[in-house]
């Protein structure tokens, strides 16, 4: 197996507030923490720079549900439109919005006024809307656009190979493990960029290591890479 297909078979894993690494998006995180029902976020940013995880990550319970802008407007239309016999999210998250075509916006737009007519009452529920540019830039019809600044708003920064490097270096740690600069290095400048895929890879070579019972190397490193089965360590 090559090594970009083993990275692909690699699970990353599950998004949550915990191992999200802020870098200096650190104010985001503590919005997303502290979201409360009756409260929107809007958190903008490039691809990679983390909105999607914040999102499953703030919608991973059983109250919330966690909407992608290729999904049916339906979704945001029954919500928009629940009664109030209907049960009722404590948390919607919607990704991708710059995405969304003129149907699925519709839905979303009613979906905010919803958001604002609840938000004094038992029925209340927290908003968190991602995309990835600006409010001032999105490419939505103007009375949407405008909703979206109508509570927090947070750009999100990519993190810095330093912010990377300090990630990967806690992450061994809480494991136990004592990996030498050179090796976070070299997973740096090999492979992808994205820390999910670089917590994986970690991960990854924990369990080789202990498979083959040889200690963590940069030649182990690559001995795994170049290993067709290893992705069953």
């Amino acid at each position: 197996m090559n090594r970009q297909l083993l990275l692909d078979v690699l699970p990353a894993p599950a998004p949550s507030l915990n191992n999200y690494i802020a870098g200096p998006n650190g104010e985001a995180l503590a919005a997303v923490r502290t979201l409360a029902p009756g409260r929107a976020l809007y958190i903008w940013g490039s691809a990679g720079c983390g909105r999607s995880h914040l999102l499953r990550a703030l919608t991973a319970r059983p109250d919330a549900v966690y909407i992608e802008a290729a999904n049916s407007a339906n979704i945001l239309r029954v919500l928009a439109e629940a009664d109030s016999k209907s049960p009722m999210p404590k948390f919607v998250a919607v990704d991708d919005v710059h995405l969304m075509d003129e149907h699925r916006q519709a839905g979303l737009f009613a979906l905010y006024n919803r958001w604002r007519e609840s938000a004094a009452t038992g029925r209340a529920f927290a908003l968190a809307v991602a995309g990835d540019r600006s409010t001032l830039s999105m490419p939505l019809r103007e009375d949407l656009r405008t909703r979206l600044g109508w509570d927090l708003v947070f750009r999100l920064d990519p993190l810095s190979d330093a912010d990377k490097l300090a990630a990967l270096a806690a992450q061994a740690a809480e494991r136990g493990l004592h990996l030498a600069p050179e090796i976070i290095n070299w997973m740096l400048t090999h492979h992808e960029r994205d820390i999910r895929k670089l917590a994986a890879l970690l991960d990854a070579l924990d369990r080789y290591s202990l498979a083959t019972g040889r200690p963590i190397t940069l030649p182990l490193l690559r001995a795994m890479l170049a290993d067709p089965d290893s992705q069953r360590t």
